[in-house]
């Protein structure tokens, strides 16, 4: 059995519905903190569990009789990441589960600008010595945040700091890939190539994409790093969070996103999909 984490999520639930599709309701299960919001997978014959990263007793027990996890990174970060995942991967191999599919970043590096890369990076080893099976997707940059920054945007500026090229990546190809990697039992363990999107555009480019595919006039404006740190614990965000969303503008103008690899093509079967369609998308 496959067990999907996450699956109330963008990426774990899109995982899940293609599993379906594939393997049937006898061949899947999902593991989630909240199964109320699954029931529609469960009304279909799905085996759905509780589980928490938080829980690693009550996660073992949900993952008992799966063969093959994709773990979904948490929604933390730092030392609170790396626990959660450290015992979630404790939790499959008490459980006997085989193989882990791991969600991980294109960027992930021990030297990473990027505060949540250096977790991945650290997550790929202790899932490297786990004794288990184990693939680590390195996902491309979500290109849903550039539809945030146009929804942020005031008067169509986008007022962001300086940045550099990255390889905007939707979530449905990134299911793909999953899905793709999750049921081939004989992929290499270690991490995948770079699964990225069809081309690498900096917040300028976007701006001008946007401007072209919505009709509406967007600009780019430089911001400094500190001004865009204050502008955000201005509105309510918390100063490491905002200094972890300004490490991605960071990264992104050492380069570390500007990769383009034809992996994740190779591997789905069609083209990937241009942030044009995201742009168009999110302008209804």
């Amino acid at each position: 059995m496959i067990t999907v984490t996450g699956a109330t999520g963008k990426l774990g639930g899109r995982v899940a519905s293609r599993l379906l599709d594939r393997l049937g309701a006898d061949g899947l299960g999902v593991c989630v903190r909240s199964p109320e919001r699954v029931e529609a997978l469960a009304a279909q014959g799905v085996r759905v569990t509780r589980g928490d990263y938080t829980d690693p007793a009550g996660l073992e027990q949900g993952l008992a009789g799966t063969t093959t996890l994709l773990l979904v990174s948490a929604a933390a970060v730092g030392e609170q990441a790396l626990t959660q995942h450290r015992d979630a991967i404790e939790a499959a191999r008490a459980a006997g589960v085989e193989r882990i599919v791991y969600t991980s970043h294109q960027a992930a590096d021990p030297a990473s600008a990027f505060v949540p890369a250096r977790d991945h990076a650290a997550t790929e080893d202790l899932l490297a010595a786990s004794g288990m099976r184990w693939t680590s997707l390195r996902d491309g940059f979500h290109a849903d945040s550039t539809a945030f920054w146009l929804a942020m945007a005031q008067d169509g500026v986008l007022r962001l700091p300086a940045d550099g090229p990255v390889s905007w990546t939707t979530h449905d190809d990134l299911a793909d890939a999953a899905v793709a990697l999750l049921l081939d039992d004989g992929a290499d363990d270690g991490p995948t190539p770079a699964l990225t999107g069809p081309e690498a555009l900096d917040a300028a480019a976007v701006a001008e994409r946007a401007t072209r595919v919505t009709g509406t006039a967007y600009r780019r404006e430089v911001v400094g790093d500190e001004e865009f740190v204050a502008g955000l614990v201005g509105h309510g965000t918390p100063e490491p969070i905002a200094r972890m969303l300004l490490s991605m503008f960071e990264a992104s103008r050492a380069g570390e996103f500007d990769v383009v690899d034809p992996f994740l093509p190779a591997l789905v079967g069609h083209p990937a999909t241009p942030l044009d369609a995201v742009l168009s998308a999110a302008a209804g």
